[in-house]
């Protein structure tokens, strides 16, 4: 009893506080307020009441307060940068190896693999491609000011395609471009060939394929680019129009499928034709060997010994006598004159 008390005192109190809905008398009103201005949902918005609606019964506006700092996600962390004992190698002149690697982020066969291509490229092209190797999760220091690298090292010599390369994350990668090549290709040209390189690489899942692919595909653009190149300074800006694109990309493309189909049948058959060869002359050896110390033996066979000697002449050598009395004439056997022997 003092429980159902409790509940109506307490509901006739709560029926008291509350504000009433607002009744909705149809269609006609609705357009009626629609006419004076009165938009749905205009109280959420702004905060104010819209004509024809109440003061009363306009909602107050939500307000959000900001989050603490300390509720605030922390930003990501900086990359580490290279190790200083590596910038002297880095960055210190022009390299003499087509592929800058001195933390051996690859393993020994992939560098010579993707440094042979590179040394390939440079035999069939007149514009020298280096590569900077660095760790995906690493950064170059601020202070060596990268990005004059090429006017400081590249400024003489054959013109030359500068790629920063970080391993594993080729979306990461920067091209730049030594000071004679700046002239002839736009920063346009720059971005697709960068792009269209990535893309390649991103195909791959593990690094050093996409290292292989980035380097094919980059390749294939500076062919396009020593086109560029080798045009008059003030046609290059109109040239891509004008080339045949499909063409040349398909011949480029069949030149660097073929060159990486060679290189990768010569690794693919090194090692089980080595193997091969060396088994082949190993067998040849052992029998050659063999047969030079091979011995024959001949048979000995129980021959019956005649007149005290151990081997005799043959038919007719032999004469045994029947009987002591008798004359050998008369023992003798009677055989025609062909048969017996002079």
């Amino acid at each position: 009893m003092l429980g159902a008390t409790a509940c109506a005192i307490i509901t006739a109190v709560s029926a008291a506080d509350s504000v009433p809905l607002p009744a909705w008398n149809g269609k006609k009103e609705r357009l009626e307020m629609e006419a004076q201005g009165w938009v749905a949902g205009a109280t959420l918005l702004t905060g104010e009441p819209s004509p024809g609606e109440s003061q009363e019964s306009a909602a107050a506006p939500l307000v959000v307060e900001p989050p603490l700092p300390e509720e605030m996600a922390p930003g990501p962390e900086p990359f580490p940068e290279v190790a200083e004992k590596f910038l002297p190698t880095y960055f210190t002149k022009r390299p003499d190896a087509l592929l800058v690697d001195p933390q051996a982020l690859l393993s020994p066969s992939d560098y010579r693999d993707r440094l042979g291509f590179l040394n390939y490229h440079a035999s069939d092209s007149s514009i020298d491609l280096f590569v900077y190797l660095l760790g995906g999760s690493q950064e170059i220091p601020s202070a060596v000011r990268h990005e004059e690298i090429p006017e400081r090292l590249f400024s003489e010599g054959r013109p030359a395609v500068i790629v920063y390369y970080y391993l594993g994350a080729p979306q990461r990668s920067v091209v730049l471009l030594s000071p004679s090549l700046m002239e002839s290709v736009s920063a346009a040209e720059q971005h697709r060939a960068l792009e269209s390189a990535v893309m390649q690489a991103l195909e791959q899942t593990n690094p050093a394929a996409q290292v292989e692919k980035f380097l094919v595909q980059m390749s294939i653009r500076i062919y396009w680019m020593e086109r560029l190149f080798d045009a008059e300074p003030t046609a290059s800006a109109g040239l891509l129009a004008t080339l045949p694109v499909t063409v040349g990309e398909k011949r480029a493309a069949a030149k660097a499928a073929k060159r990486v189909w060679l290189e990768e049948g010569v690794r693919r058959v090194a090692v089980p034709g080595a193997l091969c060869l060396f088994a082949f002359v190993s067998l040849w050896g052992l029998r050659n060997w063999l047969v030079r110390r091979a011995r024959h033996y001949f048979p000995e066979f129980e021959v019956e010994p005649r007149l005290g000697g151990d081997h005799a002449a043959g038919i007719g050598a032999v004469i045994s006598f029947a009987s002591a009395a008798v004359p050998p004439a008369s023992q003798r056997d009677q055989v025609p004159d062909y048969l017996r022997r002079a």
